[in-house]
């Protein structure tokens, strides 16, 4: 099954079920299938081709959906796109991907512009406009308005791609500098939807919310695993995302029946205490993915909605949304108890290796590794990035080296123990520490610099700390050089607490002693 066709079949068995709640406009399913075929259609007619990349600088609606929809339905891949990224890092994500077309709505004039603008030769960007006023007099060239979708043929698209092709590329934090474009497969998406809609119990009656942004791919199980299911897809809306009090009145308003989200938003809810005991009485499931929800918080909401299902789902982007899951039993009796990633989803296995990739004994420290049917191609057009951490293993198949560091217990509960590289999550957000610390060190301003981070109780679990040194006769504050750094990264990535330094310290070795930086980081926090 290719993942668009979770639309149109639920369409031909109930075409006039809601499929999709935005704001102010609500979808049925046969409504929602016949704009992804229109805008299929226009794809294709405009001169769009099987393998194509469509760009998606849209923001969270009923039409960005129904555009991702319209991508693959044309036989191309989607990379979905952040509209709060600077322009440098989209530049990245543009000239990687090489879209045939980027689908867009006036939010994104400006992010165009400045894509159009680069100082050296570049091809013209082809817009599919899919904002209902008039595009912008500009430099890129429009293929197609949202008129011509309203008035194209609704009938269903022929197309050609297969279960084994890439239906979008989600581009993560890079190491480098230049973010990796994972590309996952028609046939990544639908082996988790199968499994997951089935233990879930997923129904035509449920309300699902979609609260991440469409470029993190938590959204990609809340999207087409609704649509398997024929259920109702409610959209939240970005300013209410991060508002402890919005995001709970949208959950009683829309009498939703799960919820599923990176654990800072479940961490900030606890906080501002604005569930109430009994609360949510349509809720059935919290599930949570993106980094480890802190026991004190899980507590918190169990201890207060004791009919609702808690699961933790782990997994990496290059092993298609979640990997293993572990549905929490009751309500942990401490602060203190540590919270599984439970065990592999059907189809996939995890393992826990040492330094010599041999399987580590229970209980013992080792790094975590996934094989099975989640695992991405690789990155896109980056053998030499995919053959670092995509592996051979020793049955002659394929594994991913995840960098996490685990164990597995005696009953064969995994756990998750941290990083065994600099990559962090943050407020959900996979972020690798050395593209923040290129970022800087490309700014005449700073001549040395090391960004680490520490584990915090706060909304974004761990708080990104900058050590930087300026040159000789340079007065440079944090706040000057955050506001510089608006330009090159998105906001998660930004640095929230900084540190000026004569030299960085250094260690034995005489490399930068991170160790020690963290100290001073959290000394600084203590004395604050």
């Amino acid at each position: 099954m290719l993942i668009h066709e979770t639309v149109t079949r639920t369409a031909e068995r109930r075409p006039n079920g809601v499929a999709l709640v935005g704001s102010g406009e609500t979808l049925t399913y046969e409504q929602l299938d016949g704009r992804g075929n229109s805008i299929g259609r226009l794809l294709k007619a405009s001169g769009c081709k099987k393998g194509d990349r469509v760009g998606l600088l849209l923001p969270k609606s009923t039409r960005a959906i129904a555009a991702m929809l319209g991508s693959l339905k044309a036989g191309a891949m989607y990379v979905p796109m952040d509209l709060a990224s600077p322009a440098a890092r989209l530049r990245k994500i543009v000239d990687a991907s090489d879209p045939a077309f980027i689908l867009a709505a006036r939010s994104a004039v400006p992010l165009l512009n400045a894509l159009c603008a680069s100082g050296t030769e570049r091809r013209a960007i082809r817009v599919g406009w899919l904002d209902s006023s008039e595009p912008p007099d500009s430099s890129f060239e429009i293929a197609f308005r949202w008129a011509d979708v309203m008035n194209s043929s609704t009938s269903e698209v022929a197309c050609e791609s297969r279960a084994d092709d890439v239906a979008h590329l989600l581009f993560t934090s890079g190491s480098t500098g230049v973010p990796k474009g994972v590309a996952i497969t028609h046939a990544n998406v639908t082996h988790f939807l199968t499994w997951a809609t089935s233990y879930f119990g997923t129904a035509e009656t449920d309300r699902i919310s979609c609260h991440p942004p469409l470029h993190f791919d938590l959204s990609t199980f809340d999207i087409y695993g609704t649509f398997l299911a024929g259920a109702e897809l409610h959209l939240v809306p970005p300013e209410v995302s991060l508002l402890p009090h919005k995001v709970a009145d949208f959950i009683r308003e829309r009498n939703l029946t799960q919820w599923f989200s990176v654990p800072a938003v479940l961490k900030y809810m606890a906080q501002f205490d604005v569930v109430r005991h009994g609360d949510f009485p349509s809720l059935k499931r919290v599930l949570w993915c993106g980094e480890a929800l802190p026991t004190p918080t899980l507590r918190h909401w169990m201890q207060r909605l004791d009919n609702v299902q808690f699961t933790n789902l782990y997994g990496p982007t290059e092993t298609t949304i979640a990997s293993s899951y572990y549905t929490v039993p009751f309500c942990p009796e401490s602060d203190t108890a540590d919270i599984p990633i439970g065990t592999a989803c059907e189809g996939e296995e995890l393992v826990v290796l040492d330094e010599n990739l041999r399987p580590a004994p229970a209980g013992e420290i080792g790094e975590l590794y996934i094989r099975g049917v989640g695992l991405s191609p690789g990155y896109w057009r980056d053998p030499e990035k995919t053959r670092s951490v995509f592996l051979t293993d020793d049955r002659g198949g394929r594994m991913y080296k995840t960098g996490d560091l685990a164990r597995v217990d005696e009953d064969r509960l995994f756990y998750i123990l941290g990083r065994a590289d600099s990559q962090i999550k943050s407020r959900g957000y996979r972020i690798e520490l050395g593209e923040i610390e290129t970022a800087i060190h490309s700014l005449s301003t700073v001549r040395e610099c090391a960004v680490v981070a520490i584990p915090t109780d706060g909304f974004e679990g761990n708080a990104i700390c900058c050590a930087y040194v300026t040159p000789p006769g340079v007065d440079l504050s944090p706040l000057e050089l955050r506001d510089r750094l608006t330009q090159l990264l998105p906001p998660y990535m930004l640095p929230s607490r900084w540190l000026a330094f004569g030299a960085l310290p250094l260690n034995g070795n005489g490399k930068i002693d991170r160790g020690c930086l963290k100290e001073q980081f959290r000394s600084a926090a203590a004395t604050a």
